[in-house]
């Protein structure tokens, strides 16, 4: 457990009465860019602790997750305000692992104002530039700090460069506002280009920074009046940075320094002074519960109640907590909220996530500070407050008044595409295991639970990831105390008939009393792929009796979800066309049973061909890498069907057995370095090559 008490500083006043007294930056990046370090940094620095805490330690504020602290990285959002200039900015730290790219998607649904963290000391790679993407794909503002200033390998001058030619390469201005200040391979300061006099040796790097920010400025005459020689006030140029960040064509970078606290005080600055406020970043669009288009909100603390649950977490000794971002109105506890959850409405039935509409009331309102909890009286529009006992909300819901319920669309939720069986560890455990793994996905959007069909159907939980899968197991443990055992996943196949056939089933049976009489007589034959089962009668004479026919294509069915070579029969049509019956022993049952004895004999005489199932999928890859995507897929008996190229990336569609694609997420991870994105949606059946 992180010893907060003998790091706390004292407890800060964290009630915001403004919207515009309030920051909500996201910390992005990739997970070794030094994020939860430059947090603790600045949590000290502010005041808010006495002393930094270390990931190798596991001590930091953010970090408090068991398998955080074990495994030494960040694997859900956490949030930790700290107060600057009469502003609190509530900082979200967010992992920067690809398992975890649902947390980091809700911390931006949180924030107005990103914070892209990467370190001098490493390359820019398509990882980051993927997160960098991720952030402009919501038209999220962002600024850039570059940590680790102090590593012996680092490079600040060849990652600003980098990070230009990067992150610039739309036209967008990615400039420094400051200069680090070297003494040999110690950073003791850092030079303001904006406050600067320009007679120094930055003075070119003052002129580039001023004239970006001015091209930027609403003043069109401004420029002119610059070049002309005419001064232009630091607080001037702050205001169009301002502005120009929000509109989010200009990224302003700071170097710091996490260990000496160096950068600090100046990032601490362009927060307050140039990050937008909530206010100023526009709301998510809002519906009515019947999906009806709903009138905007305005970032107003007198306006309708509009709040979203951006993530929710349990507590054994607490219960459910909803952390939830207020975007109108106030959240005032002991109040009534209509809690309205429609993932499904927006992105389908695949969500896993059922709409549900329920009235509930606000219990306990606190402020977040990692793991612990300040207590709120109210919570003003633009700020970040969790809720306690909201046992119907899940992460994505929106809170709203009751009587003007409202919907916001929800954020984009990732695709999770690594399946894992597990089945309950003991008998104490399957008792629990439903109702945990259900709370665990109301927890995280991008876990999907599927239980398939069939009497050897496996328990799947789909999850982004190996790490990503961890972590589920181990909250299932940790939170819920579920133990499981993971299996070897399987593919669930199919079968049809190779040929048309014909085949008599009798179901003959004599044991004193009452008998079992039935015979029917049927022909089969294959139908083309996706067609289903057909079933029709041909028969004359009242053979088979009128009554029993259903009974015959019940026995059918039954026996095709079995199979006959020990897989699901489909696509195949069954015309009855005879048979006999007994004026007393004939049943429903014996009916079936010759139905059911009648197609497996077809299915001998016939033949059977093994189906398995494909999936079309759409790879991303940089374009130096398409050979290497293409070579795998080659090996995995995948078919490729097209591909496209845009702005260096390259997009490969394929047709791939779903069997080769158990592992594929890892492996194409791992030949791509993590530089690649895939979809995958279900195709068709095919015969399995023998």
């Amino acid at each position: 457990m992180v010893d907060k008490g003998a790091r706390a500083a004292g407890r800060q006043d964290l009630e915001a009465l403004k919207p515009d007294e309030i920051r909500n930056v996201v910390l992005v990046g990739p997970s070794s860019g030094g994020k939860t370090t430059l947090l603790e940094t600045l949590l000290v620095h502010s005041g808010a602790l006495t002393r930094a805490g270390t990931v190798a330690e596991g001590t930091t504020v953010s970090d408090f997750e068991t398998g955080e602290r074990s495994h030494g990285r960040s694997m859900s959002l956490s949030v930790a305000p700290v107060l600057h200039r009469g502003v609190k900015v509530n900082l979200i730290d967010t992992p920067g692992y690809a398992d975890f790219v649902g947390e980091l998607r809700a911390g931006l649904r949180a924030a107005d104002c990103a914070l892209f963290v990467t370190a001098a000391n490493e390359p820019l790679d398509q990882v980051t530039a993927l997160l960098w993407r991720e952030c402009a794909d919501v038209g999220m503002p962002r600024a850039v700090v570059v940590t680790k200033l102090d590593h012996a390998r680092a490079d600040y001058p060849g990652v600003l460069a980098a990070a230009q030619e990067t992150f610039g390469s739309t036209g967008d201005k990615v400039l420094p506002l400051h200069v680090p200040v070297m003494s040999g391979t110690e950073v003791t300061g850092l030079v303001g280009l904006l406050g600067s006099d320009g007679d120094d040796e930055h003075a070119a790097a003052r002129e580039a920074l001023i004239e970006g920010i001015i091209e930027e400025s609403e003043d069109e005459g401004l420029m002119d009046r610059y070049l002309a020689g005419e001064a232009v006030t630091e607080d001037a140029l702050l205001e169009d940075l301002h502005r120009a960040m929000a509109r989010g064509t200009f990224f302003p970078v700071v170097p710091a320094c996490s260990q000496s606290g160096v950068g600090c005080d100046e990032l601490l600055d362009l927060m307050v002074r140039g990050f937008p406020a909530p206010s100023e970043h526009p709301a998510p669009a809002t519906y009515t519960p019947a999906g009806a288009a709903a009138s905007d909100v305005d970032c107003d603390p007198l306006g309708p109640l509009v709040a979203e649950v951006v993530k929710t977490t349990s507590d054994p000794y607490v219960g459910r907590i909803s952390l939830v971002r207020v975007f109108s109105g106030t959240l005032d506890p002991d109040k009534p909220v209509h809690v309205s959850g429609h993932l499904t409405s927006f992105f389908g039935a695949e969500s896993g996530h059922a709409d549900h509409d329920d009235d509930e009331r606000i219990g306990s309102l606190s402020y977040p500070f990692g793991q612990g909890l300040q207590p709120a009286p109210r919570v003003v529009c633009g700020d970040i407050a969790t809720v306690g006992r909201l046992t119907r909300a899940e992460t994505g819901d929106t809170l709203s008044s009751v009587d003007d319920p409202r919907v916001l669309r929800p954020w984009s939720l990732p695709t999770p595409l690594l399946p894992i069986a597990i089945e309950a560890a003991t008998k104490s455990d399957e008792d629990k295991l439903s109702t945990a793994l259900s709370r665990l996905a109301a927890e995280d959007p991008s876990l999907r639970v599927e239980l398939g069909a069939g009497e050897s159907a496996q328990l799947l939980l789909w999850t982004m990831g190996e790490a990503h899968a961890d972590a589920a197991i181990g909250r299932l443990a940790e939170r819920f105390g579920v133990s499981v055992n993971q299996l070897e996943v399987t593919v669930p196949m199919r079968e049809t008939l190779r040929a048309p056939g014909k085949a008599t089933g009798r179901h003959v049976k004599q044991s004193g009393g009452h008998g079992q009489y039935a015979v029917c007589e049927i022909e089969v034959e294959p139908l083309p792929r996706g067609s289903g089962f057909e079933f029709a009668d041909r028969v004359v004479g009242g053979v088979v009796p009128r009554q029993f026919i259903p009974s015959v294509e019940k026995g059918v069915r039954a026996q095709m979800e079995r199979g006959c070579g020990g897989a699901q029969m489909v696509d195949v049509k069954v015309t009855l066309i005879g048979g006999k019956a007994h004026s007393v022993d004939s049943s429903d049952m014996a009916f079936q049973s010759a139905g059911a004895l009648a197609l497996r004999e077809a299915a001998e005489t016939a033949g059977l061909v093994r189906l398995e199932p494909y999936d079309e999928i759409e790879v991303t890859v940089p374009d130096h890498l398409v050979g290497t995507v293409m070579s795998d897929l080659a090996s995995r008996r995948g078919r490729v069907l097209g591909q496209d190229a845009s702005e260096g990336m390259a997009v490969v569609r394929a047709l791939v057995p779903s069997l080769e694609l158990i592992r594929y997420p890892i492996d194409l991870r791992s030949a791509t370095h993590g530089a690649r994105s895939f979809t995958r949606s279900f195709s068709s059946y095919e015969p399995m090559a023998t």
